[in-house]
């Protein structure tokens, strides 16, 4: 380098990997509510999103458009934004299509989680083309993985950060319990050439900081925060199935 000479720019996936840095050793808090629950819509999950911010949230994923440009307009927190949709001839869903992309982005979504795992998308779309898209739009991309095979695909995709997201949620990886898949995690954390995240069934403050010991950059955490409905019934459950047979 010849003196007073600017030092070079860094690549664009070093600036991305820098972005993700401000999540280390942080919970990201999923705001979500699908059909059927009384929380469902934007305005609610705005100020769940508000109460994840107040929490101490180092950010939020978030699913669909609306949802999205709500949180974005009630919070300073990055939002990992998602589009869950249905496709018929595919059984992924978690943003799945350049387009659901460009949805999720125009919305205010920095960060894009999406099915990292090695199904077919929808319209014969690649998963490097989806991330493509999401680079191009100057996003950071997030792969939701099930299982050890889906590695490979997804660091070959080009994404940023992988996550145990879908462990236990597809054909090809059964769930083997009703919490994390903390053996998935530590597989991930040593072989993955890119940052790790933990999330699905965290349930306890414990599981996350057993993650993040393990070696997760981050915890994403939804259910157990963000869903009392589902909560309540746990809580149901647990006392019915513990509780003494009924006197004759």
């Amino acid at each position: 380098m010849t003196p007073n000479a600017s030092p070079p720019e860094p690549s664009p996936a070093s600036q991305r990997q820098e972005r993700l840095r401000s999540f280390t050793g942080g919970i990201l808090v999923s705001c979500q509510a699908r059909p059927g629950n009384p929380l469902h819509g934007p305005r609610t999950m705005s100020l769940m999103a508000q109460a994840a911010e107040l929490g101490g949230a180092a950010g939020l994923r978030v699913n669909g458009p609306d949802d999205i440009a709500a949180v974005r307009q009630a919070t300073s927190l990055p939002i990992v934004g998602i589009w869950k949709q249905d496709h018929a001839g595919s059984a992924v869903s978690i943003t799945p299509t350049v387009a659901s992309v460009q949805g999720v982005m125009a919305a205010g979504a920095e960060f894009v989680a999406l099915d990292g795992t090695a199904r077919p998308r929808p319209g014969d779309e690649t998963l490097a083309q989806v991330v493509k898209e999401i680079h191009r739009l100057g996003g950071v991309a997030l792969a939701d993985l099930a299982t050890e095979t889906d590695l490979r695909h997804a660091a070959l995709a080009g994404v940023d950060a992988v996550g145990t997201t879908l462990a236990g949620y597809t054909a090809e990886s059964p769930a083997t319990g009703d919490g994390p898949d903390f053996a998935f995690l530590r597989w991930l954390v040593r072989h993955s050439p890119v940052p790790v995240f933990a999330e699905g069934r965290y349930w306890t403050p414990q599981q996350a900081s057993e993650a993040l010991a393990i070696g997760a950059a981050f915890v994403v955490v939804g259910t157990a925060i963000t869903n009392p409905m589902a909560i309540t019934a746990r809580f149901v459950a647990a006392t019915r199935a513990g509780s003494p047979p009924a006197r004759p």
